[in-house]
């Protein structure tokens, strides 16, 4: 069993950044990378909405150049899962990687979220970050007269589609049902199916990637005849939603019906000693910014937290 003042789940911005602030406040922070190291920004090719990056990074080497800047400042990483813990005694918190068991004054959780795929197989991880992405936000400006395609039938679904036409010279939407099963609200349907620039597609499920190097083609099948088409694309958005990373902490921290962590007072959960930062709790913004912001946050939460230990 081993003892530490503070552990952080989690190593996306939220994580990282959360683990520079408190190894300079001499927390001594261990972090646990979990399953993917870096998070989500692992499988993004070029970050151009990073503040300060005037160049863009790759999205690998930001989140190495963030892990060794939290080592330099004291903080220890292990390429481990948190698979189970027991936050019943706040002061005594208790976690388990395997049948190795830590003990923490503090935690912070940033286990982030990831995408929903479309189960497709090897094809995904293949042309992920490589014309196959989740988020028009990061990634939209690389596709400037290309021609792209979303896949979803929601308000997200169709704000991304909306929001690919600032760069994109053509933009699909993929729905797997008819127009009148889209879960979209009627302004936000109205506001694709009038754009110019964006052409509905219904009752039509993408079931293959194809492509060399980069993704060129999908492959739609109709939902009612499983007849097969080939569309032809530079870029596909999935928007069919994110899954939280949150099992582990079911039954230990409130969750909101979409599986959310529940947060008070910015980074707060029901446990004294458990803060809360980035995609685990945020299904709004999901930037890579904010994620770092709400990191910075939970440090000082937890850093202020721990010295009111000592009064």
């Amino acid at each position: 069993m081993q003892k530490e003042k503070l552990i952080i789940i989690g190593s996306g911005p939220a994580g990282l950044t959360a683990a520079v602030y408190s190894a300079r406040a001499d927390l001594k922070p261990l972090v646990f990378e979990g399953e993917t190291p870096g998070g989500q920004l692992m499988g993004t090719t070029e970050i151009e909405n990073w503040p300060g990056a005037q160049e863009g990074l790759m999205g690998p080497q930001l989140m190495n150049q963030m892990r060794e800047q939290a080592k330099r400042f004291g903080a220890r990483t292990e390429f481990k899962k948190i698979e189970k813990v027991d936050f019943s005694d706040a002061k005594n918190l208790k976690l388990w990687s395997g049948d190795e068991e830590y003990r923490a004054e503090a935690v912070i959780i940033a286990t982030g979220a990831s995408a929903r795929w479309l189960k497709l197989g090897k094809g995904e991880e293949k042309y992920w970050g490589k014309g196959y992405t989740a988020c028009a936000t990061c990634d939209g400006a690389f596709y400037r007269d290309k021609v792209v395609a979303v896949v979803g039938g929601g308000d997200s679904a169709c704000e991304e589609a909306h929001f690919l036409t600032r760069f994109a010279s053509k933009v699909y939407q993929i729905y797997r049902g008819p127009k009148e099963k889209m879960r979209a609200s009627k302004p936000m349907q109205k506001r694709v199916f009038e754009h110019e620039k964006i052409e509905m597609i219904f009752n039509k499920n993408v079931t293959d990637l194809r492509g060399e190097e980069k993704l060129q083609s999908v492959e739609l099948t109709d939902s009612e005849t499983n007849e097969t088409s080939e569309l032809k694309i530079d870029g596909l958005f999935m928007a069919i939603g994110h899954n939280p990373n949150t099992g582990i902490f079911e039954g230990q921290l409130d969750l909101h019906e979409n599986r959310y962590l529940e947060v008070t007072d910015n980074t707060k959960s029901r446990v004294p000693s458990v803060f809360i930062a980035g995609d685990c709790a945020d299904w709004r913004y999901r930037q890579a910014v904010t994620a770092a912001g709400y990191g910075c946050m939970a440090a000082l939460d937890t850093e202020k937290y721990l010295e009111s230990l000592k009064d």
